[in-house]
């Protein structure tokens, strides 16, 4: 398994693209640290027709929006997380439901 299941993630930024694809989408964001410093954040979402089930469509999330993605961590490090939650800037669900261990594929 690629995403440790046992941590979590929270990361907010601003989006750079959002693609409602097969067989994940994934969301990039630039991620600002305390320092200054830019992480170019990725996470993946999963297959559209989860999406759709969700509320999601395919312009829900829109390049310079701010939003916050919680999620499991790739195991090597890497900025990029298996996406459980979606939130904009007023702390809003993004969908109406998160997502579970169970809709990964």
């Amino acid at each position: 398994v690629f995403f440790d299941p046992e941590k979590s993630v929270t990361v907010t930024g601003v989006v750079t693209a959002f693609r409602f694809t097969n067989p994940h989408g994934t969301i990039a964001l630039d991620v600002t640290n305390p320092d200054g410093t830019v992480e170019h954040w990725r996470g993946e979402t999963n297959a559209p027709v989860i999406l759709v089930r969700r509320g999601w469509t395919r312009d829900i999330i829109k390049p310079g929006e701010t939003v916050t993605l919680t999620g499991w961590p790739s195991r090597d490090g890497k900025p990029y997380m298996r996406v459980s939650a979606v939130t904009d800037a007023n702390g809003k669900s993004i969908g109406i439901a998160p997502f579970g261990r169970q809709d990964q594929s």
